[in-house]
């Protein structure tokens, strides 16, 4: 599996964006339990996975912070 492109998420609105970001999550969660049990298989999605998770925050922040910006100026 291929990482999310920041591209494709920049053009996501942020409650699209937050509901992605409880999506990863959640998959990173059931990643994490499969690897303890030793069913996991692809360990390299875990590190995916997470830096998904970190890419999405920083676009949220990114977005939230101009959406402050304009609303000063």
């Amino acid at each position: 599996m291929k990482a999310t492109k920041p591209k494709e998420l920049r053009n996501l609105q942020s409650g699209e964006l937050e509901t992605k970001i409880a999506d990863a999550r959640e998959e990173l969660m059931k990643l994490r339990f499969q690897q303890v049990t030793g069913q996991l298989t692809d360990t390299d999605r875990l590190r995916i996975i997470k830096r998904d998770v970190a890419r999405m925050l920083t676009i949220l922040r990114e977005q939230k912070a101009s959406e402050i910006t304009e609303g000063e100026a």
